[in-house]
Formats: structure tokens, sequence, C-alpha cells
């Protein structure tokens, strides 16, 4: 009897110990995807700031959770069971969905240049999102989770790829961890971002004169800060959109732009050795941009120009 108990707490044992290198290994792999994906958490993080410019104080960080709520909902119950089902059974879909959701970004990049051009945006921008009312924060939020959508979706899919060699359960419970952890990553930074301009306030109002200073540095800088994030925002959608165009045209089959991109990256990162990632990474950066911007551009004229287009631009 004390024998069959010995036995059973080995085996109990033999089991936790699988258990927690079970667990190990999902954390490891999520790890990895998670860091995979970190140029498009980047963009992410540049794109969201934008829809809160202009809204109240108050009003931020709601405005932040509303859009942080919804990127989880987008990741968990929608992205989320329809990679999963696609890449089981037909994996061949994944390139020309996440093109669609390219050509939706390259067209939102492309279409705010087209506004800035023609002088479209200034009718809004003279008005406060604070003062357009709650129909205009719904709006601004309805539209930062929409674009959420499509940067989730390749976070997902390329998270998806770098563990695509793991069990059914494994591939779920890491990609899982890796929605849940970005979400908090990118949307804990975002709010961190606008609510500087208040910690500057705080710091402004101490006696030490240290504090005082760097606050009234952080309260002037973040109005700046602000501004060069939102277009920053407007170039990652067109750096993003561009660069899922250029591999998903490769990835089907038409290689040309791609050999072309790839060879110009071999040139300019050799020019220094010493930073020839970094050259490589802007080159490829810089073009996917430039294709993105193209690729949109044609989109905004069907859009706008033809009868089935839309007549007012969005704001």
């Amino acid at each position: 009897m004390a024998g069959g108990l010995v036995a059973l707490l080995d085996d109990i044992a033999a089991i936790a110990r699988i258990a927690a290198a079970s667990v190990d290994d999902v954390a490891a792999a999520a790890g990895r995807a998670g860091v995979k994906s970190l140029g498009v958490v980047v963009d992410d993080a540049a794109v969201t700031p934008r829809y809160v410019t202009g809204a109240k104080a108050a009003r931020e960080l709601p405005i932040i959770k509303k859009i942080a709520i919804g990127s989880i909902r987008n990741k968990l119950l929608f992205i989320l069971p329809a990679i999963m089902l696609l890449s089981q059974f037909v994996p061949w879909t994944l390139t020309p969905i996440l093109m669609l959701g390219g050509s939706y970004l390259c067209f939102e990049g492309a279409e705010k240049v087209y506004e800035v051009l023609a002088g479209h945006h200034k009718d809004k921008a003279d008005v406060p999102a604070a003062e357009q009312g709650p129909e205009q924060e719904d709006k601004m939020v309805r539209g930062a989770i929409t674009t959420d959508f499509i940067l989730s979706a390749e976070i997902m899919v390329i998270a998806l790829n770098e563990v695509a060699d793991e069990p059914f359960v494994s591939r779920l419970i890491i990609l899982i961890v890796v929605a849940l952890g970005i979400t908090a990553l990118v949307y804990g930074a975002v709010a961190l971002i606008i609510k500087m301009d208040d910690i500057g306030l705080r710091l402004a109002e101490n006696e030490s004169e240290f504090s005082t200073k760097l606050g009234m540095g952080l309260v002037k800088a973040m109005p700046v800060v602000l501004s060069v994030l939102s277009s920053v925002g407007i170039v990652a959608m067109l750096w993003v959109g561009g660069h899922i165009i250029l591999v998903g045209m490769n990835d089907l089959g038409f290689s040309p732009i791609y050999d072309w991109v790839h060879h110009l990256e071999g040139i300019v990162g050799g020019w220094v050795p010493a930073i020839s990632g970094a050259l490589s990474w802007l080159t490829n950066t810089f073009f996917s941009a430039l294709l993105g911007l193209l690729w949109g551009a044609v989109l905004v004229a069907v859009m706008h120009l033809l009868p089935i287009g839309r007549k007012d631009p969005v704001h």
C-alpha cells in the first residue's frame, strides 16, 4: 500500500515536471512570437495616439480603454479563431487575407496624405475633438478599433508563423498569451504617452527647481510629441500596409519587386558593414512605405473619383 502510494506520488511529480516544462516551452515560444512581431507593435503604438488628439483630458484614458477592449475583442474573438481554423485546414488563404488588410492600411494612409494635400482636413482640424460631441468620440474609437484589427491580424499571423510547428493546443495558448501581452504593452505605452503632460503638471507643482523645470519641459514637449506621433502613425500605416503587399506578392509568386528591394538591401547594407542591418531595414522600410503610398493612391482614386467611390473624405 505504501509502495503504491510512493509510486503514485512519483507519477504525480513526473507529470508536474512535464507540465512545468510545457509552461516554460509555451512562455519561450510566446516570447519568440512576440519579439518577431515587435515591428508591428511599434506601428500600432504610433498609430493609436492620433485618435485621442484634441480630446478632453478626462476622456483620454476612457477612450484608450475602449480601444484596448476592442483590440482584445479583435484578437481573441475574431482573429484568433479565424487564423487557427484557416492555418489548420486552408493555410494558403492567410496571405490573400493579409493583403486585403494591407490594402486597407495603404488606403487609410494614402487618404490622409490626400486630405492634407487637398486641404479637406481643415474643417475638422479647426474644431477640437472634445467640442465635436460624443458622436465624434464614438467615431474615433470605431476608426481606431478598425485600424487595430488590421495591425492585430498581422501581429497574430506573424506570431502564428513562428509557432507553426507546435501542436494545435500549444499554438492556441501561445497566441492567447501573445494577444494579451502585446495589447497590454501597446495600450499601456499609449496611455503613458498621452498622460505625460498631466504628469508634467504634477511635477511642476513640486517645490524642487529640477522637478519644476522637468515638469514644464514635459508639458511644452507633449503637444509636439503627439503631433509628430500623429504623422508617424500615417507613415506607419503606409509602411506596414506596403510591406504586407510586398511580401504577399512574393508569397503568391510575383517576386520582381520583392527581389529588387531585397537586392537593394544588400547593396545599401554593404556601404557601412558595422550598421548593415540598420541600413538594410531602412531600405526595406522606405520602399515598403513608397509601395504602400502608390498602392493606396490607386485605391483612393477608385474610391473618390469613380461613381462607386465615397464622395466625402473620411476624417
